[in-house]
Order: C-alpha cells, then sequence, then structure tokens
C-alpha cells in the first residue's frame, strides 16, 4: 500500500515561509538542499512523518500564479478555538471559524489561513468523522 510522503509548494521568500510555517504549525526544517537553480526545504513536526516540501528557485523575482486547480493544504488540531486564538494572537490573520453539514450529518469544524505565497492551509478539529486522524 502506497504512503502519503510530503506535498511540494513554490515559495518566493524562503525566510518568510519558514517563519509563517514555523510560527503557525510548528514546523521546522528537517532537511534542507541548495543546488545551483534552486533550493528544497522539508518541513516536518513530532505531530507525523508527513513533510511539507518548499522550492525556491533562485532565478525567480515574482509571486507564483497559483491557478484555479490548487486547493488547499491541511492539518489537524486537538484544539481548534485555542489554535485559531493562538494563531490570530500572532498576527497570522486567519478566517472565521465555521462549520459543515451535509444534511444531517456533521461534517467538520475548520478555519482557513494562507501563507506568504498565498497557499491556503484548512485547520480542521481532530475527530470529525472521516477527517483529521
Amino acid at each position: 500500500m502506497a504512503k502519503m510522503i510530503h506535498s511540494m509548494i513554490r515559495v518566493l521568500n524562503e525566510q518568510a515561509s519558514l517563519e509563517f510555517y514555523e510560527k503557525a504549525f510548528g514546523l521546522k526544517v528537517a532537511e534542507r538542499f541548495a543546488f545551483e537553480s534552486f533550493t528544497l526545504v522539508y518541513l516536518s513536526n513530532n505531530e507525523q512523518s508527513f513533510e511539507l516540501e518548499l522550492t525556491i528557485n533562485n532565478d525567480r523575482d515574482r509571486p507564483y500564479e497559483l491557478g484555479d486547480g490548487y486547493g488547499h493544504l491541511a492539518v489537524s488540531v486537538d484544539d481548534l478555538e485555542a489554535e485559531h486564538a493562538r494563531i490570530e494572537n500572532a498576527g497570522l490573520k486567519p478566517l472565521p471559524i465555521k462549520e459543515l453539514s451535509c444534511g444531517d450529518r456533521f461534517v467538520g469544524k475548520f478555519f482557513f489561513i494562507a501563507d506568504p505565497d498565498g497557499y491556503k492551509i484548512e485547520v480542521l478539529q481532530r475527530g470529525a468523522p472521516g477527517r483529521s486522524l
């Protein structure tokens, strides 16, 4: 059976991205590989083995166009309200908390936040049906 190991996004400013992902989600640099024309930075924390790979292209001087195909990354937390308050107090501007139901079935409680490059991240309350293990 296959196991998901990382997701990659292209970022313009390595330092701004590193600061955001550490402040928002406690992700720290697990590995960093500097090549001639680009750098790969793998971020992780003790919660999981899945990593976020940041790719920084050395010749890039303008923001990436995210297009209409990108949806979002998702993370789960034990206490959604506390994380929302913590992230808001850190000055990271999360959107309001929302709940989603399909008919009478509760799907989840969540909020979104965007990183410095505009990538959306969904923060879910851990334990919703079929979500956020």
